[in-house]
This record gives C-alpha cells, sequence and structure tokens, in this order.
C-alpha cells in the first residue's frame, strides 16, 4: 500500500472504515492509523466520523493516464511518446533529464501528484499540494542548436495563457516565465514555467519543459507561496486536471515544431500584449546591481527592453529580477 493509493480512495467524497481500508489495501488497522496519521502534515486535512469512518475533507480529482490520453485528439497522441504518472518525485525536470541521459525523453510527458525538490527560476522552491496543482515536464529534441530557442519560455507563457483563458480567467504574463492571474485590482502568480536545455550551440539540444500551475491552493500553500498566490479556483470552477493536461500537451506539441520554424518572433504580439508591466516602473536586480527602470517590451529575440533615464536597455533571461515599483509581486 502507498500513501498515494490511499489518499486516491480517500479522496472520493465517501467515508472509509479503518476496517474497510485494511481489507482493501491487505493490511493491519495499525498500518492504515500510522499512515492516516501523514496525511495532516501533507496538508490534507482528514474527516473522520465514529461509525462511518474516514474521508478527506476536500475530494480529489487524481491524475490518470488513461483518460488523459483518451482525451487527446489523434495528432497529439502521435507526438506522445510515453505518459509517466507518478505519486511523488524530486523534480519532474530532473525525472525527463534522466531520461534523455538513457536515450529517451523526446516527446515525453512526466506527470506528479507532488515533488520534493521542484525548483523554479534562480533556483527558487516551487511549493506544491498534494492533488491541487499541475507539476508537469515534457521533453523535446531540436536540431538547430540553443541559440535557435531564444524566448522558447516566452512561447510557451503565450500558450499557457491561451489555455487559461479559455477557461474564462483573466491573466497576465510577467517576464520571463511567470503567469499572474488577475483578481480585482491584485496580480497572483498562477504559473511558473521552467527550461533546461542541454545540447550543442549550433546543433541537436535538448529541452525539458517544466510547468508548474495552481488549481487549487489551501491557506497553508498560500503562505508558503511568500507573494501574492493565485490559483484557477479563486475565480472559475477549474475543469478535470487530466483534461488540463490533455489539452497543455496539446498546446505544446502545437508550438514546438512551428516555433523551431519561426522563433519567438510569432509570438511575441501575443505575449507584449499581456505584458504585465508595460509602461510601468519596475526595479531591476542583476550583476551591476538595483537599479530603476521603465518597462517597454519584448523584442524578437524575447529579451525585456527597459528604460534607464534615456537609454534603452535588452535584458536577458536568467539575469534580472524585474519587480514593480510599490508592488510586492
Amino acid at each position: 500500500m502507498s500513501i498515494g493509493d490511499l489518499i486516491r480512495l480517500l479522496g472520493d467524497g465517501h467515508y472509509h472504515s479503518g476496517q474497510q481500508l485494511g481489507e482493501h489495501f491487505g493490511v493491519s488497522r495499525t498500518a492504515i492509523w500510522k499512515q492516516l496519521q501523514k496525511l495532516e502534515a501533507m496538508d490534507l486535512p482528514l474527516e473522520a466520523v465514529k461509525g462511518r469512518g474516514y474521508r478527506l475533507v476536500n475530494t480529489l480529482d487524481s491524475l490518470n493516464g488513461a483518460e488523459i490520453v483518451a482525451n487527446l485528439a489523434a495528432e497529439p497522441r502521435q507526438h506522445l511518446k510515453r505518459l509517466f504518472v507518478e505519486d511523488v518525485v524530486d523534480s519532474t525536470n530532473t525525472f525527463l533529464r534522466e531520461r534523455f541521459r538513457q536515450g529517451a525523453g523526446h516527446g515525453e510527458v512526466c506527470l506528479a501528484e507532488s515533488q520534493t525538490a521542484g525548483r523554479g527560476r534562480r533556483g527558487k522552491s516551487w511549493s506544491t499540494r498534494w492533488g491541487q496543482s499541475l507539476i508537469f515536464s515534457l521533453g523535446w529534441r531540436f536540431e538547430g542548436g540553443v541559440a535557435s530557442l531564444e524566448g522558447l519560455s516566452l512561447a510557451v507563457g503565450v500558450k499557457l495563457a491561451e489555455l487559461v483563458e479559455a477557461l474564462g480567467a483573466e491573466v497576465a504574463l510577467k517576464w520571463p516565465n511567470d503567469l499572474l492571474l488577475l483578481v480585482d485590482d491584485e496580480q497572483r502568480k498562477l504559473a511558473g514555467i521552467l527550461l533546461e536545455v542541454t545540447g550543442d550551440v549550433e546543433g541537436p539540444c535538448e529541452v525539458v519543459i517544466g510547468i508548474g500551475l495552481n488549481v487549487g491552493l489551501s491557506d497553508a500553500g498560500r503562505h508558503a507561496a511568500g507573494q501574492p498566490a493565485g490559483a484557477l479556483s479563486d475565480v472559475l470552477t477549474p475543469p478535470s486536471r487530466n483534461r488540463l493536461v490533455a489539452d497543455l500537451i496539446t498546446a505544446l506539441v502545437d508550438l514546438l515544431p512551428e516555433f523551431e520554424r519561426q522563433g519567438f518572433g510569432a509570438w511575441q504580439a501575443a505575449w507584449n500584449r499581456r505584458h504585465a508591466y508595460a509602461g510601468q516602473d519596475v526595479r531591476i536586480h542583476d550583476n551591476s546591481g538595483d537599479y530603476e527602470a521603465k518597462a517597454l517590451e519584448v523584442d524578437e529575440k524575447g529579451n525585456l527592453v527597459v528604460l534607464v533615464k534615456d537609454e534603452r536597455r535588452a535584458l536577458t533571461g536568467g539575469e534580472v529580477s524585474v519587480r514593480p515599483e510599490r508592488s510586492s509581486v
């Protein structure tokens, strides 16, 4: 019996007695009780009713590989070489990087209910609660070299924004890799994107595209985020996570071959239309220190163009941290 199997059963909305659980998993009631003690620590509150049994306070929409594949149309299904659905991994990106080292990886997707070493840009952690997020990575091989991938994370951001907007949410893009949920006058981080590239500057290279998207978010999760954090459930009734995964796979396998042919320029205007800080004063931190600037637009390479006094500068990804003046986002 894994903790994941127990969570999936208790998250179905029905009560299950200790005896029923023990019989189902072929273990003692004591073994069940020890596993139940772990759930509160995982931010999964448990409800116990005498004479009825146990269930999770909140029902869970568990990831299911067969359901995801069933939601894919024929063409994206052809691009999907393998789908891994894991209970817990250290990082879905790390999982697929290892697959590439083994000679596989291209067209493969790894999903996890939880990860122990999830990370975002510049080494920041990505905190997630079991069953409440999409923790997603896709591996892809490009022939044009690392230089041809300029702006790819921004193009992925555009496709992710389009997917969320189709659900009825209003979003903005924060350079270079965040999706912000707009709720009243507040911007809340909804999703982050992390690309990891290995290979030649001019030859074949391998990319792992990691996406973390908050579908639901507990109070503890908001507190752990350390910044205004949002979830789809803040503004709408989220669809099945399995449906979301299928739509995300479809969006990305549509994007990636086109990006290899056209580069970021084809998505530049769409990104700039959603630019969270266009025309705003921002504070930038890079290797030269902290300074103020006015955010303008992103260029055809995905660089953020800013105005520092009267000088235009193009900022490259991985070097700067942009914060709007008088905001904690």
